[in-house]
């Protein structure tokens, strides 16, 4: 797949196929993996909503996220992007979510959470979640959009070796 479009053309027949819906929690990424996804004319019949919690606050209130758990492991954590995922499923009227959080930059890295370090999430049906973190270079504008590409590729992939 060689552009976000036709990851998102993949994903939507994918999740057709099995009468799912998906929604987003994102960060980093502040709602573009959402509007990659609402690009495509026909979406509504696969996607459920998105959130948008870039700050703490907003992770904790729209989520659910336990804010001791931030405090502990920061929001940049596998911690806190599995209960993102989590949160948006029990938020939301989805079968499937992907979350985000990370460092896009050029701020806000240290030596160990680097620019470009980014927790994905995704929350699948019958209470699976798979989290990894990824290291994305390039300038702020790369970072993200690094970051919209793999958490569509992976969830794509999720998908078609999942039953």
């Amino acid at each position: 797949m060689n552009t976000t479009h036709d990851l998102c053309q993949a994903l939507a027949k994918q999740l057709r196929q099995r009468g799912f819906m998906l929604s987003t929690a994102e960060s980093c990424t502040g709602g573009l993996i959402a509007a990659a996804c609402t690009d495509l004319a026909g979406s509504s019949d696969w996607f459920e909503r998105g959130f948008v919690t870039y700050s703490n606050h907003a992770k904790t209130e729209q989520l659910s996220v336990p804010a001791d758990l931030i405090r502990v492991h920061g929001a940049v954590s596998e911690p806190v992007v599995r209960c993102m995922a989590q949160g948006a499923l029990s938020h939301a009227r989805s079968q499937v979510a992907v979350a985000v959080t990370g460092i896009a930059g050029p701020t806000g890295g240290s030596a160990e959470k680097p620019v470009g370090t980014v927790w994905l999430g995704w929350a699948l049906p019958e209470g699976q979640v798979v989290s990894e973190c990824q290291h994305f270079e390039g300038d702020r504008s790369q970072v993200r959009a690094a970051t919209v590409r793999y958490a569509l590729q992976r969830l794509l992939t999720l998908l078609q070796t999942t039953a």
